[in-house]
């Protein structure tokens, strides 16, 4: 492997900044009598690129609606499935398919696109990505047999794949460190919580009044929004292209069967008929590995130009942080799959009641959003991380501990144990996800802010799909322990422990942090430039 040190930071006390940039090529303000910027000031204004608020709006606008709407095609569509299946006549042991399979080709995915985005631009595929995803949105409510939904679904984790890291790369070049962009970020987050409550609440209301079919064609009308406030907002004087940029096909090769195999591995592990040891499931996992061990090994050393930006593990705590947020990351993916399970099936919801229930995520996003830009700047980042453990923890804890006496809707169930889970499920995810994205793309150069999107949002993926599996491993090993011994409500209670045992070693790697606030500073490309000139 290269030689690999930390990367020390550059503070502005030792240079002379007065032709410093934004992070972008055309400067963004004038500095103040020719010497050291005003970043306090630099990071709460308006970026240049816009001239005036409703087109920064509009920018703002398509960049969130691109997560909220990978989140509302994620959420709801498990509450479409026995609809869905009862129409089309989907086969019982075909019916995981519909619902991993986009996750699994937007993991796969996303570093090529991103990789994309350096040679032809960030703009050009977000907004290729979300035309793609709004043609075959409008394709799956035509779907008549399980074969065209999997493709049709599969299709749509495409355009995942090509928008997610294209937005994050709009955001990291456009907003430079410091409290505008903390609010910026945190709106962002809290698009994901909004996404996954609106995906949830449309499913129920289409399922129940309409036909299925208009899932997807709402999504579509959204992502038909998204499109043309990304053609009208979004910059075109980026210049983020780079002319030296190629795509990696080693890494290409290496990457994308990796983990569409160990994705493929971790989910159909639970589902199979004799679980992990099935046969298709052992082949297909030692293959994952196998072609992990050459992607480490082309990205360390045979690539020239690798997917993964080998300066990325060279950041102080980098290494640490991206295992923490794969550990929260499954626990989001536990806390969000059994406490759907555990409503519908141990206390007997109604979707539409279910969707209520899950009212609190979305208020307290928005609140979080608001409060992300007045906090952010101000407390430590491990701190936050911490904060984000302790939510994550009693939002598991508190449906680990429900009484068995409560196995139906009751007020007292709500108020008491799944209002306040709820309540600290969305403080943890949107603390760990803002915390993760504004650390990391503060610490790349514009031309790696592509790249970053897509590893954050694989280790989401990669996370959540591995810990789900982990969990389905714990429970079938109870059941098979217990016999007849383990009704449902222990068996999702089980999953929740995992959860609570998984966030603690979470934290215990977060306390080890030391990353600083996420106050105004210089962005990584004008570091780069003051140590060029030192």
């Amino acid at each position: 492997m290269k030689d690999r040190q930390d990367l020390t930071v550059v503070t502005t006390d030792s240079f002379d900044t007065a032709s410093l940039s934004s992070g972008y090529d055309s400067p963004i303000s004038p500095l103040e009598n020719g010497d050291k910027p005003n970043l306090e000031h630099l990071a709460r204004q308006r970026p240049a690129v816009f001239r005036t608020t409703l087109l920064e709006t509009s920018f703002v606008t398509a960049v969130v609606l691109s997560l909220m709407m990978s989140e509302y095609f994620t959420s709801g569509f498990n509450i479409i499935l026995p609809s869905l299946a009862q129409s089309i006549d989907l086969p019982e042991d075909a019916r995981t398919w519909p619902t991993a399979v986009p996750n699994l080709a937007a993991a796969a995915l996303l570093l090529p696109f991103a990789r994309l985005c350096n040679i032809i631009g960030a703009r050009r595929v977000f907004i290729i990505g979300h035309a793609w995803l709004l043609s075959w949105s409008v394709v799956s409510g035509f779907a008549t047999d399980h074969i065209i939904l999997i493709v049709c679904r599969a299709m749509q984790g495409v355009g995942f794949a090509a928008f997610l890291p294209a937005g994050m790369s709009l955001l990291g070049q456009v907003y430079r460190p410091g409290p505008r962009k903390n609010l910026i970020y945190s709106i962002y987050g809290a698009f994901a919580c909004l996404g996954f409550y609106f995906g949830i609440v449309v499913a129920a209301l289409t399922t129940e009044y309409i036909s299925w079919k208009w899932y997807f064609w709402t999504g579509a009308i959204f992502e038909f929004a998204t499109i043309v406030f990304g053609l009208l907002a979004i910059p075109r004087n980026l210049q983020d292209q780079q002319a030296s940029a190629h795509m990696d096909w080693l890494g290409l090769t290496t990457i994308v069967p990796c983990l569409a195999l160990l994705i493929f591995a971790f989910t159909e592990g639970s589902q199979a008929p004799q679980g992990w040891a099935t046969p298709y499931v052992l082949v297909t996992l030692i293959l994952g590995i196998v072609f992990l061990a050459a992607a480490v090994y082309s990205q360390g050393w045979a690539s020239s130009q690798p997917l993964v930006p080998n300066v990325i593990f060279r950041i102080r705590y980098m290494k640490r942080l991206l295992a923490s947020m794969t550990c929260f990351f499954g626990v989001c993916a536990l806390f969000l799959l059994y406490t759907s399970l555990y409503i519908q099936d141990v206390l007997k919801v109604s979707p539409i009641l279910a969707a209520a229930w899950y009212a609190p995520m979305l208020a307290g996003s928005i609140i979080l959003a608001v409060m992300g830009s007045m906090i952010l700047h101000l407390l430590a980042s491990e701190i936050l991380l911490f904060l984000a453990g302790t939510a994550f923890l009693f939002s598991v804890l508190l449906f680990a501990i429900i009484p068995a006496t409560y196995q139906s809707a009751t007020p007292v169930a709500y108020w008491a144990y799944i209002f306040p889970a709820m309540c600290c499920g969305t403080l943890g995810i949107d603390l760990a996800f803002n915390v993760m994205n504004i650390f990391i793309t503060t610490a790349m150069p514009k031309r790696d802010q592509a790249a970053v999107g897509a590893l954050t949002n694989t280790l989401i993926y990669l996370g959540s799909s591995f810990w789900l599996s982990i969990s389905e491993l714990v429970v079938s090993t109870a059941r098979n322990w217990k016999a007849d011994h383990f009704p449902l409500v222990d068996q999702y209670k089980t999953s929740f422990w995992l959860g609570v045992g998984l966030t603690g070693f979470a934290m215990c790697l977060a306390i080890t942090l030391r990353m600083g606030t996420a106050s105004a500073d210089l962005t990584s490309d004008e570091k780069e430039t003051l140590v060029e000139i030192d």
